[in-house]
């Protein structure tokens, strides 16, 4: 088989494209392949689709294809331009590439596979490429990717926070609790950040959430209550953070009693911070020990963690109403327990009450969206930060997306 043969097939090219001639540079390691097509050729207009005659070509381009061997391989071609008797002059739609890339469509679905699968100082070390070609691949797929998704609103929301930075620096997401992705990257923690995602939609369309999963932070509730109808019936506040809020009044119990007792001697607390912070059926063996025989000395701390675990239980029960019920029961143990900490983290919580007991009508929480926050640290780590926001939100929508990165005539895709 000859080498213009050979590529006509690994192109993938039909009529009227035509492989015209290859050329081998061995210093360079290069295979450049020049393709064209006969003249008289009619193209069809990009727009109305009709046969039209060409007006002219544009100058000589070059698109990046997949390597020969170990031989990079570059395509090169002149694009023709048609006169529609409507459209008037269009550049026609090549077979091999999408409008404004530089590479073709069977690089730029590998490129995909490898930045899936690495950062892109790796995917562009693999790939053969720059650092900013390789950005630039991923972005293209982004925006390719939103273009085909269908705008609409989730059904089931979770609303959730993401540190990017120190100095509390943070950007607000909004997932999916039922596709699990990441459908909204918004600048800050404001409530004008959540405000713009909602923005988006026509009120009818934000009639139609039926729940959100969020947490406690106002400049959220003030979003949802602002922008989403009925929001208060709608509202869950999820438990994880609810949890958190209280692991956190323990915590400051044990730092209170554990300066207390070192100014005495006793050192039970010192380095116990992260046992308290346990549920008892997570505590691990190596700390069991320690921590049965600290947890039966009459200690503050103890009483604060039994309280957290208790309010566990809440969770447990079938209805709201049962559950209002217990909560009665452990608000009054929780204010009458003389740890200060634990008493503010009680009243705070009754003073969401109503929106914590929404979680026995909808059944909601945020791990799904907990479960992104994780992922999307790990892409962060991966690639040691990012000094760029809209860097980093390129990434989030890439990875958690789940958008078809893929160029529409792609033969070859992994599903995300």
């Amino acid at each position: 088989m000859e080498s213009k043969d050979l590529y006509q097939h690994l192109l993938g090219l039909s009529s009227p494209w035509t492989v015209e001639r290859v050329e081998l540079d061995m210093a360079k390691q290069h295979v450049d392949v020049h393709v064209g097509h006969p003249k008289g050729t009619r193209f069809a207009c990009p727009q109305c689709g009709s046969e039209c005659t060409v007006y002219d070509h544009l100058a000589e381009r070059t698109w990046r294809h997949l390597d020969s061997c170990q031989f990079l391989t570059y395509l090169h071609a002149a694009t023709p331009r048609i006169e529609c008797p409507e459209h008037g002059i269009r550049q026609v739609s090549l077979p091999w590439a999408e409008a404004g890339s530089r590479f073709t469509i069977m690089f730029e679905a590998l490129a995909i596979d490898v930045l899936r699968a690495t950062n892109i100082k790796h995917a562009a070390t693999l790939l053969r490429v720059s650092w900013d070609q390789a950005w630039h691949l991923m972005e293209r797929a982004v925006w390719r990717g939103q273009a085909e998704k269908e705008s609409a609103l989730p059904r089931q929301i979770g609303i959730d926070e993401k540190a990017i930075a120190k100095g509390h620096r943070y950007m607000t997401l909004v997932c999916d609790l039922k596709a699990a992705t990441v459908e909204y990257v918004g600048e800050d923690r404001t409530e004008a950040s959540l405000a713009n995602y909602f923005a988006a939609f026509t009120p009818e369309q934000r009639t139609g959430i039926e729940a959100i999963s969020l947490d406690m932070w106002p400049a959220y509730i003030g979003a949802c209550r602002a922008n989403v109808p009925q929001a208060d019936r709608k509202m869950v506040f999820d438990r994880f953070h609810i949890m958190q809020h209280v692991g956190k009044g323990v915590d400051q119990v044990r730092k209170q009693e554990n300066k207390d007792l070192l100014q005495q001697g006793d050192d039970r607390l010192k380095r116990s911070k992260y046992l308290w912070l346990y549920s008892a059926e997570n505590m691990p063996e190596s700390a069991r020990e320690r921590f049965d025989q600290i947890k039966h000395d009459n200690l503050k701390t103890a009483r604060a963690w039994a309280l957290k675990e208790s309010l566990r239980e809440m969770w447990g029960h079938r209805s709201g109403k049962d559950a209002k019920r217990f909560w009665k029961h452990w608000y009054f143990w929780a204010t009458h327990s003389c740890l200060a900490p634990m008493i503010e983290k009680a009243k705070l919580l009754e003073r969401h009450l109503e929106n914590i007991l929404t979680y026995f009508t909808h059944r909601i929480t945020n791990a799904v969206a907990e479960g992104l926050n994780s992922k999307i640290a790990t892409i962060q780590k991966r690639a040691c930060g990012f000094r760029n926001r809209d860097n980093f939100k390129t990434a989030i929508y890439f990875h958690c997306g789940g958008l078809d990165l893929y160029p529409a005539s792609a033969t070859h895709k992994i599903p995300g």
